[in-house]
């Protein structure tokens, strides 16, 4: 059983928290007026906050986080316009985090789900996908087993430099879910 803290009480960190708590897993929230005073007591970190609040919770937490699992959950996408990625070509916001968090094992996942998808857990009568990339192998096997365990479907995507995709991924499923051509039930499910 893992020990989970996830950083944000929106939809999106309700839904994941709903995932791992239906695995048998410990799960504690950390809401906006807590950060900064709540510890983070998880070996899994889950940062379920804007792309825009990476940086304060990097600065803020970054000793605590030091040898900790930290999941990055953004689409850093610019929401006024809705067409275009905000970070670097060729770049991320998980790696942008992994650089500003050295002693940590940052991962990628969650970004190409939707909360209905997750507390579903299928998409067109399959198990939600969550994919995950990551560096650090013991980091990802230690988030998929926590996801699987709840009946979600995981894979590995590979590096940290996967992440590119990902986000980009869930830039394209978010500014179709915001045109109205799929729904906030759709999503990713991978057959095998």
């Amino acid at each position: 059983m893992a020990s989970i803290t996830i950083i944000g009480t929106g939809a999106m960190a309700n839904a994941i928290g709903g995932v791992f708590a239906a695995g048998g897993h410990d799960v504690a929230h950390v809401a906006r007026d807590q950060v900064g005073t709540a510890p983070l007591d998880g070996d899994i970190v889950v940062l379920a906050v804007p792309y825009g609040a990476l940086d304060g919770l990097a600065t803020t937490y970054g000793e605590q986080l030091a040898g900790k699992t930290v999941v990055d959950i953004t689409n850093p996408l610019n929401f006024e316009t809705f067409d275009s990625l905000v970070v670097p070509a060729g770049s991320s916001a998980a790696a942008q985090l992994q650089a500003k968090l050295p002693a940590s094992h940052v991962v990628k996942a969650f970004n190409t789900t939707f909360a209905a998808t997750l507390g579903a857990k299928q998409v067109g009568g399959l198990p939600t996908t969550v994919l995950v990339a990551g560096d650090d192998a013991d980091a990802k096997a230690a988030l998929i087993a926590a996801v699987t365990s709840s009946g979600l479907g995981a894979v590995d995507a590979g590096s940290l430099e996967r992440a590119h995709e990902l986000e980009a991924i869930g830039f394209l499923q978010l500014t179709l879910a915001v045109g109205e051509q799929i729904g906030w039930t759709g999503g990713l499910a991978v057959a095998r």
